[in-house]
C-alpha cells in the first residue's frame, strides 16, 4: 500500500495544491527504510503523525475541508520551527470511511512507518475498532470525529478527544427545543452504528429535559430512504425533528422534511459541514445545528483571528469545518510543544494529560489524567440566507 504523505514546510508547494500531492506521492525514502514495527526515534527528524481517513467515498468531500483546516495549523507551527526545529509532518492513508480499511491503515502506520500518534480519526466504526489496537502499540490517538458516549463509556488510556460528545449536544438541542415550545420530537436516525448507538441516549435525553418522543425512523446511509422515513415521521405530528445522520443522508433528509413534515430540524454538529451546505443551497435556511466551537467568523477572541489570517494564508474558506480541523490540530501542536522535541508516544500521552486548563487564544480545554476529553463546549446555530451561519 502506498503512503501519501504531507511534506516539510519548505519543500512543499501551497496549501491549495497539496491534497493532489497527499495522493500521488507514493511513500518516502526515509519511511521506505523502516522495518516492521518501527518506532519513532526521540528527538530525531521531522515528527510523523499518522492520519487515516476518507480521501475517497462518499464521506470525502464531507471531511476535506477539516483535512484543510489540520494542514493550514501545521503548516503555520512548522513555519514558525515546529517543535524545537523539528517539523511535524502528516502520513495520511486512505481509508474510505471503512472501519476494516481504517484499522489496516493504523497498523501500517504504526508498524511500518512509524508514526508517533495518530491524529483526526473520524467514523464512531471505525474508532471503536481502533481503541484496542491503540492499547497493544500504545500509540496515542488524539482528536476524533465522533462524539458518540460509546468510546468514553471508560477512560482510554491513549485516546484524547478535542470536541463534545453527543450527549453534551443532545442536552443543548431538547433543552432549546423545550424552551421554544417544540417538545414533541421525532427522530431520523442514520441506520449503522453511529445513528443506532445513539437511539437509546436521545431517547433518554428527550425524556430527561421533559419533551415527548413523537416517534423514530431509520434512515438509510445513502439517504435514499429519505422520503419513506419523513412520510413515515409526519403520521406521528411532531413539532420538530432531530436527525442523527452525517453525510449524504442529511442532504436527502432536509430535502424530504421540507415535502412532507415542514417542521424544523435539529442536527449534530458533524451533521452540517460545508459539503452538506452546498449541497442543499436555499434549502438549508432553518436547520438548527450543534457546534462545538465558536463562530469562525466573529474574530472576538485570538484564536477566531488567528485562523482567519490562516485561511487567508492558503486562500480557504472561512466556515466551522476549516476551524473544526484548524482548532483540532493546534490541540495536537501544543500537546507535542508539551513533550517537548524528544518526544517519544509516552511522554505525548503524559504531556496530554498535563495540558490542565489550555487556552489556545479565548476558547478553553481541560485535560488532565481523570479526564482525556477536553472539551464539553455546545452552542446552537442556524442557517440563514446565503448558507450562512448565525447564533
Amino acid at each position: 500500500m502506498t503512503t501519501p504523505l504531507v511534506l516539510p514546510t519548505g519543500q512543499r508547494p501551497p496549501l491549495a495544491h497539496r491534497r493532489s500531492l497527499m495522493l500521488a506521492l507514493a511513500g518516502g525514502a526515509a519511511l521506505a527504510s523502516l522495518p516492521a514495527g518501527a518506532q519513532p526515534t526521540a528527538g530525531k527528524g521531522d515528527i510523523l503523525i499518522g492520519r487515516s481517513t476518507a480521501l475517497s467515498g462518499g464521506m470525502a468531500p464531507f471531511l476535506s475541508p477539516i483535512h484543510a483546516g489540520q494542514e493550514a495549523a501545521i503548516e503555520d507551527a512548522n513555519a514558525k520551527g515546529g517543535i524545537g526545529g523539528r517539523k511535524i509532518r502528516l502520513v495520511s492513508l486512505d481509508d474510505g470511511f471503512d472501519a476494516r480499511r481504517a484499522l489496516e491503515n493504523a497498523k501500517q502506520l504504526n508498524e511500518k512507518d512509524g508514526v508517533l500518534a495518530l491524529f483526526g480519526m473520524a467514523g464512531t466504526s471505525q474508532v471503536m475498532t481502533l481503541l484496542p489496537y491503540l492499547v497493544q502499540a500504545k500509540l496515542p490517538l488524539i482528536s476524533v470525529y465522533t462524539g458518540s458516549p460509546a468510546i468514553r463509556a471508560q477512560q482510554h488510556p491513549y485516546l484524547f478527544t478535542t470536541r463534545a460528545s453527543y450527549a453534551d449536544e443532545l442536552v443543548k438541542i431538547v433543552r432549546n427545543l423545550v424552551a421554544v415550545q417544540s417538545a414533541r420530537i421525532a427522530v431520523a436516525f442514520e441506520n449503522n452504528d453511529f445513528g443506532k448507538l445513539l437511539l437509546p441516549l436521545v431517547e433518554k435525553t428527550i425524556a430527561a429535559e421533559g419533551a415527548t418522543l413523537a416517534g423514530s425512523h431509520a434512515l438509510a446511509s445513502s439517504g435514499e430512504d429519505a422520503n419513506e422515513a419523513a412520510k413515515a415521521l409526519a403520521t406521528q405530528k411532531p413539532q420538530a425533528v432531530l436527525l442523527v445522520a452525517a453525510g449524504p443522508s442529511v442532504v436527502a433528509y432536509v430535502r424530504a422534511n421540507r415535502a412532507h413534515l415542514g417542521v424544523p430540524i435539529y442536527t449534530l454538529s458533524l451533521g452540517a459541514g460545508t459539503a452538506v451546505l452546498q449541497a442543499l443551497g436555499d434549502e438549508a435556511r432553518g436547520l438548527a445545528v450543534a457546534r462545538t466551537g465558536p463562530s469562525p467568523t466573529k474574530p472576538t477572541i485570538a484564536l477566531t483571528r488567528d485562523f482567519q489570517a490562516s485561511m487567508k494564508r492558503y486562500n480557504k474558506p472561512v466556515d466551522y469545518d476549516h476551524y473544526t480541523g484548524y482548532m483540532d490540530a493546534r490541540v495536537l501542536i501544543e500537546g507535542l510543544r508539551a513533550a517537548g522535541p524528544g518526544v517519544t508516544r509516552m511522554s505525548l500521552a503524559q504531556a496530554m494529560e498535563g495540558l490542565g486548563n489550555l487556552d489556545l487564544g479565548g476558547f478553553g480545554y481541560q485535560f488532565s489524567a481523570q479526564n482525556h476529553h477536553g472539551s464539553n463546549y455546545v452552542d446552537i446555530a442556524v442557517v440563514g440566507s446565503g448558507g450562512v451561519f448565525r447564533q
